[in-house]
């Protein structure tokens, strides 16, 4: 059996060709991103319905987070294309922090500020991810003497 050094790429079907330490990053990226996901989604239904949620309000307003309940499944099948719409996504849930954070009192104050957070890293987090993910790495150039074409040109 032939030693494989250390640095050589796997080729994954979904993720490409990587080495071994890019797709370990890629990995725990995932999970972050997803953590964080969750953790927005936690955050919203809890600030709505319990923690602080609108002056004679029904609890309506927490069904802002379904989106974001759509992307954690693309996120664990590792579909590139969730992670570039969630970028675009979790700037809504930015706005409304920053507006809630100017504008609220008291708990809800202190929640929108952790959704400013959330939302901020899990932007970081899931650009990183796509950086990561399109930096697939070439397929290894064909031996001398088995390409014709380059031997005629």
């Amino acid at each position: 059996m032939p030693l494989v050094p250390l640095d050589a790429p796997i080729h994954d079907p979904i993720l490409g060709a990587h080495p071994p330490a890019r797709l370990a990053l890629i990995g725990r990226l995932r999970a972050l991103n997803v953590a964080l996901v969750v953790g927005l989604i936690a955050l919203g239904v809890l600030w709505e319905l319990w923690l602080a949620p609108l002056p004679g309000g029904r609890g309506t307003l927490a069904i802002k987070v379904l989106p974001l309940a759509f992307a954690v499944t693309g996120m664990l099948k590792h579909r590139l294309y969730t992670y570039r719409w969630m970028s675009l996504l979790v700037w809504l849930y930015f706005t409304e922090g920053v507006v809630r954070v100017t504008g609220d009192v008291g708990v809800s104050q202190w929640l929108a500020g952790i959704e400013v957070a959330l939302s901020t890293a899990q932007f970081v987090a899931g650009a990183v991810y796509v950086r990561l993910r399109l930096k697939v790495l070439p397929p290894k150039a064909k031996a001398k003497g088995k390409n014709t074409d380059q031997a005629a040109a």
